[in-house]
């Protein structure tokens, strides 16, 4: 037992990057910390860790024996957290990553609820694009739209969001509106900076069409783009709900009525498939609240269409 708190303690120093951060995290001091990794190495026979007076780094052996000790370590806190759960409700501090507007729009009433329905759990949110780091970041879950980038991490879907094509009256007044999707090709289009920016592909029915396009936007933000096709700057693909109350006040209207832009997937993405409750719990309460809302029509229309990237 005093093995794997010996572990335990070693798995902390090496997420905490510092002695001294981890000894406070966890209530005990520093030198007692240092005392305590000092003979695990000593137990091992191989140095785990290089110390300097400013940070310390991983050996070789260090690294092989975190990464196996952090699945044990995690485990272990599991398999005692699981039993736990029979007496009471999830607890401690969610922390998740989350794109800024479809977490403003979409998952705001969503988390209101969620908190209402445990009270145990706190929250720390991080809205931000970003590719976050599982392993050496403290996030327990990431939310994404779009398909995963990693294949090293474990991708739960929890919805796909149907998209549209959108454009303020003022700017389809200058501009004329497009009767079908290669007139976009004269058009000034909003795109989303990805791979695919200067492509869009758009279905009617069974018909399916890819377009080349362009404009001298190219953004990494949702709700950029939707301001700039409210500015009347050109023609935005948006989801539905993120379109919805311009198209109601009529700021936007929709282009191409009979077309649809790909629907875009939206996935909950953890490092393990072994996941605190907090975390757990978090997961399936989106994607059961998700696929409830979007479903009909917008999810179960497209369930067999692969998402584009």
């Amino acid at each position: 037992m005093e093995l794997l708190n010996d572990m335990a303690l070693f798995v902390e120093v090496v997420k905490a990057r510092s002695f001294r951060r981890a000894a406070e995290a966890m209530g005990m001091p520093n030198s007692t910390l240092s005392r305590r990794i000092s003979g695990l190495e000593k137990a091992i026979g191989l140095r785990l860790l290089h110390r300097t007076t400013r940070k310390i780094e991983l050996t070789e052996a260090g690294q092989l024996y975190f990464e196996r000790c952090k699945r044990i370590v995690e485990e272990a806190r599991l398999a005692h957290e699981q039993l736990g759960e029979m007496l009471a409700q999830p607890s401690g501090t969610l922390r998740a990553s989350l794109p800024v507007d479809f977490a403003t729009i979409y998952l705001a009433p969503l988390i209101a609820e969620f908190a209402r329905r445990y009270p145990g759990i706190s929250f720390e949110f991080d809205l931000t694009p970003r590719q976050v780091d599982l392993v050496s970041e403290p996030v327990d879950v990431v939310i994404r739209m779009g398909e995963p980038a990693s294949s090293n991490l474990i991708a739960r879907k929890l919805t796909s969001l149907r998209r549209n094509l959108y454009a303020s009256p003022r700017y389809l007044e200058l501009f004329g509106e497009p009767g079908h999707p290669t007139d976009l090709a004269r058009h000034e289009c909003l795109r989303l900076r990805t791979t695919n920016a200067d492509r869009w592909t758009l279905s009617s029915g069974n018909e399916r069409v890819e377009v080349e396009v362009g404009g001298r936007f190219q953004l990494n933000s949702v709700g950029m783009i939707r301001r700039l096709a409210r500015l009347d700057l050109g023609i935005a693909v948006l989801a539905e709900g993120i379109a919805a109350d311009d198209l109601a006040s009529g700021k936007l209207r929709r282009v191409l009525p009979e077309w649809h832009a790909q629907p875009i997937p939206v996935y909950a993405l953890t490092e393990t498939r072994l996941l605190p409750a907090k975390t757990q719990r978090f997961i399936e309460f989106l994607r059961e609240q998700l696929e409830d809302a979007y479903s009909p029509p917008v999810a179960a229309a497209f369930r067999g269409v692969s998402p584009a990237h």
